[in-house]
């Protein structure tokens, strides 16, 4: 599977001092759905000019692509040839990041909620996951990344220089949920959005593989009622503390 993806900015390589620029980190954020894990590591890669990368989306893609190949109870073998030949790639169009896979324009159709709940599904296949993982440590390695997910900063990538927990009220995300569709124009029911988010909350925290947890050394960030610049600003801030620990530890 090859996966490719493209930077908002061209970065600039500046030496000041007889020193390259601040090393680039690796961000992880994770947390359940609805959280707005999305929103926030958009404008936080946006602010820092580093890549954004969608690690559910690639999941949703490969939901899609099984979905429509009847292999969402195929065997293992099929499900793996399937995902290791999908060309996955996240294309930079203002401030909206395009998904294709295999060249056609996914983006929308990979946001329902049914698609939604089979990503979920999908995740536990080990085959899926362990294919999927190693093409995002492929994406992250050289570091300028913020990567969100669910389990980016506990197995992805457990080094991560800095990780985030975005979590918020189960109502709220649901709210958020049943929001974003609408506005989409797709007809959804408020009490059906939510028990969808509380659905995909079990299954993503009781899974075998992966289960969506908080890293030890994750902040833990409540989104309930705050600002998306203001959540932006504390990871902004978090991230610089650690750029300057870097360099000090360093000199």
């Amino acid at each position: 599977m090859r996966i490719r993806s493209f930077r908002w900015f061209q970065l600039p390589q500046k030496i000041a001092a007889g020193r390259l620029q601040r090393k680039k980190l690796t961000i992880a954020i994770d947390g359940p759905s609805g959280a707005g894990k999305s929103t926030v590591a958009r404008a936080l890669a946006e602010r820092l000019r580093y890549l954004y990368i969608d690690t559910g989306a690639m999941y949703r893609a490969v939901a899609l692509k099984a979905k429509a190949a009847g292999l969402l109870e195929g065997d293992e073998s099929e499900l793996f040839r399937l995902v290791s030949s999908l060309e996955i790639t996240f294309v930079a169009e203002g401030k909206r990041i395009a998904i294709l896979c295999d060249g056609k324009d996914v983006t929308e159709a990979i946001r329902s909620p049914e698609i939604s709940q089979l990503a979920s599904n999908i995740s536990r296949r080990k085959v899926v996951r362990d294919a999927l993982v190693r093409k995002q440590r492929e994406m992250g390695r050289a570091g300028g990344v913020v990567l969100e997910g669910r389990d980016i900063g506990t197995v992805v990538f457990p080094d991560a220089e800095v990780k985030f927990y975005l979590d918020a009220d189960v109502e709220e995300r649901g709210r958020r949920r049943y929001r974003e569709l609408t506005e989409k124009g797709m007809s959804v029911d408020f009490k059906e959005t939510l028990e969808e988010v509380r659905r995909r909350d079990h299954h993503d925290m009781s899974r075998d593989i992966s289960p969506l947890r908080k890293a030890e050394d994750a902040l833990f960030i409540d989104s309930t009622g705050r600002a998306v610049r203001d959540i932006v600003e504390e990871m902004f801030q978090a991230v610089t503390a650690r750029q300057r620990k870097n360099e000090t530890e360093h000199r």
